[in-house]
C-alpha cells in the first residue's frame, strides 16, 4: 500500500501550457512533414466546401437565377449529386488514414522522448494531450485554408459562369454555416486520425522506450 502511494507521489501532473509548448515545438522541428499532412486535410476539406458551396450557389441560382440557368442547374444536379456524396466520403476517409500514417511515424521517431518523459514521471493522460494537441493544430490550420480555397474557387467559377447573377441569388448566411461545419469535420477527422498513434504512445513501456536505437 505504501508503494503504491509513493508511486502516485511519484507521478507529475503537467499542465496543459506544457503540452501545448511541446506540441508546437514538435510542429517545428516536424516543420515539413507537418505541412504535408496538413496538406491532406486542406485537400479534403477543399472539396467537401466545394461542394457545400457549389450546392449553395446552384440551390440560390435554382431559385433567384433565370429560367434558362435554372433548368441547366436542376439537369447537372440530377446526373452528379449521388458521384459527389462518394467522393467526399472518400477525400475524407484519405484524410483519416493520411492523419494517422503520420502520427505514427511521429510515435516512432520519438521514442526516446517519450519514454524520457514517462521516465520522470509523465502521466499516460499527458502523452494523449501532446498527439492529440498536434493533431488538433494541424486540423484547425488545414480546415481554415480548405474551407478559403474550396469555397472561394467555386465562387469564383460561378461568377465567371453565370455572371452577375451569383452575388444576389448567393445565400450568405448558410455559407457561413457550411464553412463552420466543414471547419468542424476538418478538426474532428484531424483527432480521430490521432487517436491510435496517441494511445500506441501512451501505452509505451519507458524502459524499452529508452533502449530504443530512433
Amino acid at each position: 500500500m505504501d508503494d503504491e502511494k509513493e508511486n502516485i507521489q511519484r507521478q507529475i501532473v503537467l499542465p496543459l501550457r506544457k503540452a501545448l509548448e511541446i506540441s508546437f515545438k514538435s510542429l517545428r522541428i516536424r516543420f515539413w512533414r507537418s505541412i504535408i499532412t496538413t496538406g491532406g486535410v486542406i485537400l479534403g476539406i477543399a472539396f467537401l466546401m466545394s461542394i457545400f458551396t457549389t450546392d449553395l450557389v446552384n440551390k440560390g441560382l435554382i431559385e433567384k437565377g433565370s429560367a434558362e440557368t435554372s433548368t441547366l442547374i436542376q439537369e447537372e444536379e440530377e446526373e452528379s449529386s449521388a458521384q459527389q456524396i462518394w467522393l467526399v466520403s472518400l477525400s475524407l476517409l484519405v484524410c483519416v488514414v493520411g492523419i494517422t500514417n503520420a502520427m505514427l511515424m511521429s510515435v516512432t521517431e520519438r521514442y526516446r522522448e517519450i519514454g524520457t518523459m514517462k521516465c520522470l514521471g509523465a502521466l499516460d493522460t499527458f502523452i494523449w494531450k501532446l498527439f492529440l494537441l498536434e493533431s488538433f493544430f494541424q486540423g484547425l490550420v488545414g480546415s481554415f485554408i480548405g474551407v478559403v480555397v474550396g469555397g472561394g474557387f467555386v465562387i469564383m467559377a460561378s461568377l465567371l459562369r453565370y455572371g452577375g447573377q451569383v452575388i444576389p441569388a448567393f445565400p450568405k448566411l448558410q455559407f457561413m454555416g457550411y464553412a463552420l461545419a466543414a471547419l468542424v469535420i476538418g478538426v474532428v477527422i484531424s483527432v480521430i486520425g490521432a487517436f491510435f498513434p496517441a494511445s500506441q504512445a501512451a501505452k509505451m513501456v519507458p524502459a524499452e522506450a529508452m533502449r530504443s536505437e530512433m
